[in-house]
């Protein structure tokens, strides 16, 4: 690619790796395994944004454990048997020039849920819910399991059960890990004052309040090959008084980035049900701009209602971020990257089976 092409479609290194491109599949839950495992779902699902030419592309969220899942269908990381059907899915997407990454997560309080299709609320265990955990015993809403409060040991365990599904993911080939510490899930809850209570080493203060984070990503770094890329992905802000904030979005991001995380993914909220949210095209854009002004080196991710390539194209040369993630506009259109560059006047590489289905119109 010509150092004068739009930015969306140059190479960036990250580590080792190369992506080919500034595209981004992002995690989305397809609530579509069985015992957490993939299966031909996930690899037609995730295969055809290889086909289309997408840079890199992040599987939905895989559970560390059981009790990590948001639902009964969740995808899963926490058992030997997850990594061949994965592996499937890592030498599909390889073979058709593209890199791919799996997102690491714990649902805690909001775990052991229906899928969106399926119901709404708690899961019963006589139909396959489970016991759930979290910083304290605050449920999500009322028709959300209440949690059991983690002891030392819970929180030691569940960073292990992280460390452990970094390494199956290498096992199973994939280019890059992402911690999932946002969306109102087990780490973010940890971080925002309005579902930590906690009064220990784990509780009150930012610093105690970051602790189960960043052990988590020391953890993983130290478990995940030092020339693949980390990501970790955090709400920017609660959107709610009280709560998880910009600025100590920013604080975190140098800690996380001094300890080897090598791209932050910009997200915001899903940790309340008072969240005052007015979605509109970009929100999500000042705090990934807010990040990479503030922490040199850091590579940003922007995600969030980025629909149009002229977009995502302007928001790469603002210097607000280096990648761009996309989940609902790939859904609409899976050839997506294909679309992008034919609106940016970009050539690019067909695998041979579509090349005849390219228009230059």
């Amino acid at each position: 690619m010509p150092d004068n092409a739009p930015r969306l479609f140059q190479p960036l290194k990250l580590q080792r790796l190369t992506l080919p491109n500034r595209i981004v599949v992002s995690p989305m839950c397809m609530y579509s395994a069985h015992d957490g495992l993939a299966n031909d779902f996930h690899l037609v699902h995730l295969g055809q944004f290889a086909l289309a030419g997408a840079g890199l592309i992040f599987t939905e969220a895989a559970a560390v454990s059981p009790e990590g899942r948001i639902s009964p269908e969740d995808l899963g990381l926490w058992s030997d048997d997850h990594i061949v059907p994965l592996g499937r899915v890592t030498d599909f997407i390889h073979a058709h020039g593209s890199l791919v990454g799996i997102q690491l997560a714990h649902a805690g309080r909001k775990a052991s849920t229906y899928a969106p299709w399926r119901g709404k609320g708690a899961v019963p265990h006589e139909y396959g819910g489970w016991e759930v955990i979290g910083p304290d015993t605050q449920s999500f809403a009322p028709v959300f399991p209440t949690p059991r409060a983690m002891t030392v040991a819970d929180i030691e365990r569940v960073t292990q059960d992280f460390v452990a599904a970094a390494q199956r993911a290498e096992m199973a080939g994939f280019d890059a890990v992402e911690v999932h510490a946002a969306h109102g899930y087990l780490l973010h809850q940890f971080l925002s004052p309005l579902s930590n209570s906690r009064t220990d080493d784990y509780g009150g203060s930012f610093e105690n309040r970051t602790r189960f984070v960043m052990d988590v990503v020391r953890a993983v770094r130290g478990g995940w090959p030092m020339h693949k890329p980390l990501f970790v992905r955090l709400s920017a802000t609660d959107w709610a008084e009280g709560g998880w904030t910009l600025e100590q979005t920013v604080k975190l991001a140098g800690l996380l980035h001094r300890h080897g995380v090598d791209v932050l993914d910009v997200s915001s909220g899903g940790l309340t049900t008072a969240q005052q949210i007015t979605p509109e095209p970009g929100y999500q854009v000042p705090f990934a701009s807010a990040v990479k002004g503030a922490v040199s080196n850091l590579d940003v991710m922007a995600v969030g209602m980025i629909e149009s390539p002229e977009q995502a194209e302007r928001i790469l040369q603002n210097g607000d971020a280096d990648l761009i993630a996309l989940a609902r506009p790939f859904l609409g259109d899976p050839h997506w990257s294909q679309f992008a560059a034919k609106r940016l006047d970009v050539e690019v590489e067909l695998v041979p089976q579509y090349q005849r289905g390219h228009r230059l119109d």
